[in-house]
């Protein structure tokens, strides 16, 4: 395959449908016919999540009929010699051809008589398969893959031993100029089909921009959570019985098989996070389960155990440049004298500067304590980002791809078009540890900065006074409560950064942006769906929500942050109409 074009550093994959070399179909006039794009279909399913109501696509059923999906269970009525419309039901076995990738990165497959959708998880386009209905809903099913009939288009070997069943990262045995080419064409497709732009404004207008991908495939993520387990998951086409839990040795310390809180693969070695990183947890693997140091793993079903979460991240010294290690115990209760073996034995790798003890009480499953508890070394790692030095504790939040992040923010800046005198005003929503906003700082008047999250802000804080930044406010608030007095602790902005989590911006929020009417909006998304959503009442307003727009959107520029997984980031410019 040829190299694509390098533009500016980086290189652009250039749309292009997935359907070009798929099976075309004949109908019976011998007229070759392509099937419809699945993606209008997915970008419905996407947008029921945040619209009131779903929609299906069963367009064309009768164009629709090919060898592309057989039926392995003979169910099919016949009318006057014609099969009618067509749709599986729960448990059906049915054989499919996978069309491309829906935004999540399931696997779009159609029901050749009826063009009634599928989606099936690690199905890849061009693969055809065996798959068993598992949910049905009224526009489109759920399938569970049962055996591969012939492999994907644009297949390579995964490198990870535990790919094909470690949610991690799906899609490792697709080449990497397809998986982004996927996420382009998702992006294209929500943003048309959800935000209701128009297809020719976005391309011959140039808004939408080609996906930057990202140079460094593996080992790129900072921080990885590993969790422990009573009981090893080992696949079913692995070992012809279940595990018995009755030893030590059945301990499980890895990731969450996909869709359980309770079963845990066991993982050695991850591929994407970095080689300090990987050599903490093999130390770790080598002795935890040692029934002499008696180190129990939690059990979410009795909530007994001590060891819940391994988490390890990855910064970098601010004089060498060289990598740091950060280790984080979340247990159940504080018993440092258990974790004393561990410690000893981490502490010799030279790149672990931090161990830290999380104390989580709580029968939930996450990886933040109540108490924190040095062990080992200083209580934070450092980072630099954009030129300005970060201090990372154990639960901050910070960009989990610093490479790729140099890149986000060098696009933000891009699209701020700051006029570097010192007299703008930027307004940082959902500014998580400051880090857009500190890295704006010293070419601006004042940036205020919002987050909800108490630690985060406090971080925030201390990464400004770091740096020597005295023109930066965080404040601590919940940005989908906002009230009529939001807004009356800062001077109207010049731009306004907006950087929400996945379920987007709330309407009081879109309805005070819309109102404030700053000259440029700065839209943040690791969630293409939200964003068109929000993308729609920022610009085109909505008469039953009593909102009107008062933006056009400038530029899309997609990034891929995240190889091998389904997830996306935008960077949306949107200027005043």
């Amino acid at each position: 395959m040829a190299a694509p074009p390098s533009v500016g550093g980086f290189r652009l994959i250039h749309y292009c449908p997935w359907l070009h070399k798929l099976h075309t179909t004949k109908s019976n006039k011998g007229i070759v016919q392509f099937p419809s794009s699945p993606l209008s279909t997915l970008a419905a399913i996407s947008s029921s999540s945040i619209t009131p109501t779903e929609e299906s696509d069963n367009n064309g059923a009768n164009n629709n009929a090919s060898t592309r999906t057989k039926r392995t269970a003979d169910n099919g009525k016949k009318t006057d010699g014609k099969n009618i419309s067509y749709f599986p039901k729960r448990g059906q076995t049915l054989e499919l051809v996978c069309e491309s990738l829906a935004f999540k990165g399931k696997g779009i497959c159609k029901v050749a008589d009826s063009g009634f959708v599928l989606m099936c998880d690690r199905a890849l386009p061009g693969e055809r398969f065996i798959g068993r209905v598992t949910r049905k809903k009224d526009s489109y099913a759920e399938v569970k893959k049962i055996k591969t009939i012939t492999p994907h288009l644009d297949y390579v070997e995964a490198p990870c031993e535990y790919a094909s069943h470690c949610g991690g990262c799906k899609t490792q045995n697709l080449l990497y100029e397809a998986q982004v080419r996927a996420k382009e064409q998702q992006v294209h497709e929500l943003v048309v089909l959800v935000g209701k732009f128009s297809d020719k404004d976005l391309n011959s207008s140039g808004i939408l921009k080609p996906i930057v991908p990202c140079d460094i495939q593996y080992h790129y993520r900072n921080k990885m959570e590993f969790s422990f387990g009573p009981k090893n998951w080992v696949p079913a086409e692995l070992i012809g019985e279940k595990s018995d839990g009755s030893n030590s040795n059945n301990y499980a310390l890895g990731l969450h098989v996909p869709g359980f809180f309770d079963k845990i693969l066991n993982v050695n070695k991850c591929l994407l996070q970095s080689e300090p990183a990987n050599k903490v947890l093999a130390a770790v693997q080598d002795i935890w389960r040692d029934p002499q140091f008696s180190l129990s793993p939690y059990n979410a079903h009795s909530h007994a155990g001590f060891l819940k979460h391994l988490v390890l991240r990855t910064g970098r010294d601010v004089k060498t440049g060289l990598p740091e290690l950060m280790v984080n115990f979340v247990t159940s209760t504080h018993q440092p004298e258990l974790l004393s073996p561990i410690v000893e034995k981490i502490a010799r790798i030279p790149e672990v500067v931090s161990i830290m003890n999380n104390i989580n009480t709580s029968v939930g499953n996450t990886s933040v304590g109540e108490e924190e508890h040095i062990l080992y070394g200083k209580s934070t790692i450092t980072e630099i980002l954009r030129g300005i030095t970060f201090q990372i504790s154990a639960n901050s939040f910070f960009q989990t791809n610093t490479h790729q992040a140099e890149i986000l923010y060098k696009l933000i800046e891009d699209f701020a078009d700051l006029k570097g005198d010192s007299s703008e005003i930027v307004l940082d929503l959902f500014c998580g540890t400051g880090t857009i906003g500190l890295t704006l700082a010293k070419r601006v008047r004042h940036v205020y900065g919002y987050e909800v999250v108490k630690q985060a802000i406090a971080d925030a804080r201390l990464n400004a006074v770091l740096n020597g930044i005295s023109n930066a406010t965080f404040i601590e608030g919940d940005l989908n409560k906002i009230d009529d007095n939001f807004g009356n602790d800062f001077p109207k902005p010049d731009i306004i950064i907006s950087d929400p989590n996945r379920p987007g911006m709330h309407l009081k929020l879109i309805k005070f942006l819309l109102k404030l009417k700053a000259k440029r909006v700065i839209y943040v998304s690791c969630n293409p769906a939200t964003c068109a959503r929000d993308l729609d009442y920022l610009c085109h307003g909505a008469v039953e929500q009593n909102i009107q727009g008062c933006y056009k959107l400038s530029s899309l520029q997609p990034v891929d942050m995240f190889p091998h997984t389904p997830h996306i980031e935008c960077v949306c410019l949107l200027e005043l109409a």
